[in-house]
């Protein structure tokens, strides 16, 4: 499916710091018309937090808001839920997958008041977090972490794979272009000392949950990771945060290379989501930018190619930040993919 021309378009990350519902809309609305994303609140709720927002209908999982701990039952008998889970996959029941609004009250506020615009946006971005971050974060009953068990792994996945088909039939509803994120930080720590887990192994898993995706594919690791795994799936866009780790993704120029070569796009995080945005200015991150940039051409590939197929984004999320603090990130982000437009077009 052919991509629609973002150039220097923006994008937020997904979850921002507020705890109204309606607010956390409009800002989104405001800062990113062209492609706003529905917003994930952490702060409203423990059952926001990123991992517990997918977590409803997994087989065994108990949500400790109390003490804000989430695991896996291990201890008790899961067969008749992982029947469940799987009969629903296999009959492509998306109701089962629902999100409820106890666990992202922004995502119905955020398709009625799309809804209510003139025209829709260019598109909607919807995002969840990926198959490696949450089985290696969430644990069983003795405190392994799920992906290690070989039937929790491909229950979690399933799982997963059928939230992103429940988010983006939702989002449709809107909107004809839906773009959905799968957000994993974690897959940066594959091949480390720190998970067991093989280069080929988070790249099925991931592949799995992208491909119950229909329209636009992204990807968003804000750690650095071996970017030619996540370049080699099926994904659409690949967002990074370009201001940590953008000499990282040079290292893998022939990866960069063929996959803008079929069309891919690359969301540069180029605004830090920290207090260093209080001492950024549009025209510092646009320097920054265009050093980015410049390592991959001195690679060799061309910069137009570049240039064509770049968004422009936060560098992660700004949940945990305080309200004027991502204001400020919002700003600059808009401000800079202005001030590329500008000078580039698009």
């Amino acid at each position: 499916m052919s991509i629609p021309p973002f150039s220097f378009r923006t994008l937020s990350i997904g979850s921002t710091p507020h705890t109204d519902p309606a607010e956390a809309v409009r800002k989104v609305l405001e800062y990113f018309p062209d492609i706003p994303a529905w917003p994930q609140l952490p702060r409203r709720s423990f059952r926001e937090n990123m991992l517990v927002q997918v977590s409803e209908g997994f087989p065994g999982v108990i949500v400790d808001d109390e003490n804000e701990k989430i695991f896996v039952d291990t201890t008790q008998d899961l067969t008749g839920d992982l029947e469940r889970l799987y009969r629903a996959y296999l009959e492509q029941d998306l109701d089962f997958a629902a999100i409820g609004d106890e666990y992202a009250a922004g995502f119905r506020r955020f398709l009625q008041d799309v809804a209510a615009l003139p025209q829709p946006p260019s598109a909607l971005k919807g995002q969840l977090v990926g198959p490696v971050c949450w089985g290696m974060m969430v644990t069983d009953s003795r405190g392994r972490s799920v992906l290690y068990d070989e039937v929790l792994a491909d229950a979690l996945v399933k799982h997963l794979a059928m939230k992103a088909a429940w988010q983006e039939r939702e989002l449709r509803k809107v909107c004809p272009n839906v773009i959905i994120f799968v957000d994993d930080p974690y897959i940066g720590s594959v091949g480390s000392a720190f998970v067991a887990l093989g280069r080929e192994q988070a790249r099925a898993l991931m592949e799995e949950v992208l491909s119950a995706i229909q329209g636009t594919k992204g990807i968003h690791c804000c750690a650095n990771a071996d970017w030619s795994l996540l370049l080699e799936t099926s994904v659409d866009i690949l967002s990074l945060d370009a201001y940590g780790y953008a000499e990282n993704l040079a290292l893998y120029p022939e990866a960069v290379d063929a996959f803008l070569e079929r069309g891919g796009r690359i969301a540069w995080g180029i605004v830090p989501t920290s207090k260093e945005a209080l001492r950024e200015t549009t025209e510092s991150l646009v320097e920054r930018l265009h050093a980015a940039m410049g390592l991959l051409v001195c690679k060799g590939i061309p910069l137009e190619k570049i240039l064509a197929a770049s968004i422009i984004t936060p560098s992660c999320g700004t949940g945990m930040l305080n309200p004027p603090l991502a204001e400020r990130i919002f700003t600059l982000t808009a401000e800079v993919a202005a001030e590329m437009r500008r000078r580039y077009g698009g």
